[in-house]
């Protein structure tokens, strides 16, 4: 995400591209799962999703306005990736590494259902990343709020 250029964060600050990598996720899960009815056909889907997520940033245009929440996810985003760690404000620094942790640790458990073939849990951790990611984009949307008023680009960005 970090090399994005200003173009392609504009263009991925539309909801539209916002919500419609969110559906991929999901998406991608019954794709991989997809191999145990139809064996490595599966990596069809599995392309057709990995190529959406790649192409999601820069397909829409930007947005009209970015004074939402998923704009402003993805605006925070923008300033999270581009801070070194020491810049990020302290009430913005923990959440955001723990909501992550807690999605890596679902994947992790997501992996092994598909492994164990275990579709109860696959849907759990699968729900459990999508909490967990759900929780950072909306720390991310706080990050924004926070720092739009300490410098003038970031306020630039709110139309």
């Amino acid at each position: 995400m970090a090399v994005l250029s200003d173009e392609t964060w504009r263009r991925h600050a539309n909801p539209w591209s916002v919500w419609t990598r969110y559906a991929a996720f999901p998406l991608l899960v019954v794709a991989v799962w997809s191999f145990y009815w139809i064996g490595w056909w599966a990596l069809a889907p599995v392309a057709a999703v990995v190529v959406w997520l790649v192409v999601n940033p820069r397909i829409f245009p930007p947005p009209d306005s970015t004074d939402n929440w998923a704009s402003k996810a993805v605006l925070g985003e923008r300033i999270w990736v581009s801070l070194k760690r020491n810049e990020v404000p302290a009430q913005h620094g923990i959440v955001p590494r723990v909501a992550a942790a807690i999605a890596a640790a679902a994947s992790l458990s997501l992996i092994w259902a598909f492994v164990t073939r275990d579709a109860v849990s696959a849907f759990l951790s699968m729900a459990l990343v999508m909490l967990a990611k759900t929780w950072f984009v909306d720390r991310m949307v706080w990050l924004f709020e926070d720092m739009k008023d300490a410098n003038p680009e970031y306020r630039s960005w709110l139309y």
